[in-house]
C-alpha cells in the first residue's frame, strides 16, 4: 500500500505536511534526555567478563543512534582469520562481543563462532528440521546481542530471544509479518519494527508486550533512539517519533518517500537516505527537513543506512558510489566509485571506511579523500554490512555458496 502524504504550501516552497508536531523539544532538552536515555541502554548490553562495550559491536550499527563507527582499532593490513561457509548466505550484519562472533544465514541458522579460529560454539535453527534439507525461515535481520540474550526476527515475523551463552531458546514472540529490522535495547525493554506496520517494545526478561504503535506501511529500518524518543521510517513514507516509554506519538513528518534504511542520529539531527534517490537532513527538534542531497541526473535508491561522523554523512547509492557528504550542509565532499550498488551500509574506522557493493567486493577509503586503500574478493554480492569489533571485521556474503569472512592479522 503506498500512502500519498498531504502536502502543505509554504512560501515558494512545496513541502511535506506535518501531524501532531511536539514544539517543546528544545535542543538542550533533547540532548540532555538522549545522553540518559544511551546510559540506560547500555547497562544491559555487556558485562566487564564477555568483552568490553566499548570495544565489541553488538548490534546492526554499534549502538542505538545507529551511526556506523566502532572505537576498536583493526590492523593496517587485514588478513583473512578465518572462512565458514553460511547455508544461503547473510545479509545481514554480525555481532562481536568478545571471544565470540554472532551472525544469521538466510538459512534459518543463528552461529556463534569463537572469534579467533571460526569454530562453532552453538547452532540455533529458527523452526525445526525434520530433514536436513528442509525450509526454515531465514534471519535478514541482524542480531542484537546483550549480557544474557541474543535477539533476532526472521522472515516468517517470528522474534526470538535466545540465551547466549548455550544457544537456547529464552522466549518466542510472533508478529504477523516478516521482520527484517534489527533491533534497539532500552532500559530493560528490546524495541523492533516488522512488516505487518507494527513497532513492539517487548520486557527482555520474558516477551511480554509493554506496548505497540501501528503505522501505515511495513517497517524496513532498525529503529533508533535518541532523547526519550525512537525513530521509525519505513514503506508509510513518513518519519515518526514515538515515546520510548508509553508507545505514544510524539510527532509524524511525512517525507514522501519510501525509505528502506535505517536513521542514524546525532545530536539533534537525523540522516537518511531514501528509495526516491535522496538523502535528508532533519532537525528532530522542530522537526524539519535541513538540506536534501540528490546526485544530479541520477535517480537511484539508498537502501544502504549513513555511517555519521561529526563532520560527515557517509552513504553508499545503488548509482554505485559511496558518498561523503558535509554533515552541516549536505554538498558533496568526494565519492568512491566501485563496480556495483553499495548497499553495504559502510563503517567508520579511524580515518578508514569499510563497506561492501554488489560486485562481489568488500573495500576500503580514506575517511579524508576517499581515495581507496584497499580491497578483498568475496566472491558473491555483498550487501551485508561489517561489524568491527576486538580487533576484527566480520562481513558475509550472499547466495547458495555464500560464506562469513573474519579479517584480523595473524599472530
Amino acid at each position: 500500500m503506498r500512502v500519498q502524504p498531504s502536502l502543505e504550501l509554504v512560501g515558494n516552497h512545496e513541502q511535506p505536511g506535518r501531524s501532531m508536531l511536539n514544539t517543546d523539544l528544545s535542543r538542550r532538552a533533547f540532548l540532555a534526555t538522549s545522553a540518559a536515555v544511551i546510559a540506560s541502554g547500555y547497562s544491559n548490553l555487556l558485562n566487564a567478563n564477555e568483552g568490553n562495550p566499548s570495544t565489541s559491536w553488538p548490534s546492526f550499527r554499534n549502538g542505538n543512534q545507529l551511526r556506523g563507527i566502532t572505537t576498536s582499532a583493526l590492523p593496517d593490513k587485514l588478513e583473512v582469520l578465518w572462512k565458514e561457509p553460511l547455508k544461503d548466505g547473510m545479509t545481514s550484519t554480525a555481532a562481536i562481543v568478545g571471544s565470540h562472533v554472532i551472525a544469521g544465514s538466510l538459512g534459518g541458522e543463528l552461529i556463534c563462532f569463537e572469534r579467533l579460529t571460526g569454530k562453532r560454539v552453538w547452532t540455533y535453527l529458527s523452526a525445526e528440521r525434520k530433514k536436513p534439507d528442509d525450509f526454515i525461515p531465514g534471519f535478514g535481520s541482524s542480531p542484537t546481542v546483550t549480557n544474557k540474550q541474543v535477539f533476532i526476527g526472521d522472515e516468517d515475523g517470528k522474534f526470538h530471544a535466545v540465551d547466549r551463552s548455550t544457544g537456547k531458546r529464552a522466549w518466542l514472540f510472533e508478529t504477523g509479518a516478516e521482520i527484517i529490522a534489527s533491533a534497539a535495547i532500552v532500559g530493560d525493554n528490546v524495541i523492533f519494527g516488522s512488516y505487518d506496520s507494527t513497532l513492539y517494545c517487548l520486557r527482555m526478561e520474558d516477551g511480554k508486550r509493554v506496548w505497540e504503535f501501528r503505522t501505515q506501511d511495513r517497517i524496513n529500518g532498525s529503529p533508533a533512539i535518541a532523547g526519550g524518543l525512537t525513530f521509525v521510517t519505513g514503506c508509510d513514507q513518513h518519519l515518526r517519533a514515538i515515546d520510548i516509554k508509553t508507545g505514544k506519538e510524539k510527532f509524524d513528518l511525512p517525507l514522501n518517500q519510501f525509505m528502506i534504511s535505517s536513521p542514524a542520529v546525532l545530536d539533534s539531527m537525523l540522516y537518511v537516505g531514501t528509495h526516491e534517490s535522496e538523502v535528508l537532513a532533519i532537525d528532530i527538534t522542530k522537526p524539519d527537513i535541513v538540506w536534501r542531497f540528490q546526485e544530479k541526473g541520477k535517480e537511484q535508491p539508498y537502501h544502504s543506512s549513513a555511517a555519521v561522523t561529526n563532520d560527515l554523512v557517509i552513504i553508499g547509492g545503488q548509482d554505485k558510489l559511496l558518498h561523503a557528504l558535509d554533515r552541516k550542509t549536505g554538498k558533496q565532499v568526494w565519492s568512491y566509485a566501485a563496480n556495483g550498488q553499495i548497499n553495504s551500509s559502510p563503517v567508520v574506522v579511524g580515518k578508514r571506511i569499510f563497506f561492501g557493493s554488489n560486485d562481489g567486493h568488500l573495500y576500503e577509503v580514506g575517511i579524508d579523500d576517499g581515495k581507496q586503500r584497499w580491497k578483498q574478493k568475496l566472491g558473491r554480492q555483498v550487501s551485508s554490512s561489517p561489524a568491527v569489533g576486538e580487533g576484527c571485521l566480520v562481513i558475509g556474503a550472499e547466495g547458495t555458496e555464500g560464506s562469513i569472512y573474519c579479517f584480523g592479522t595473524k599472530k
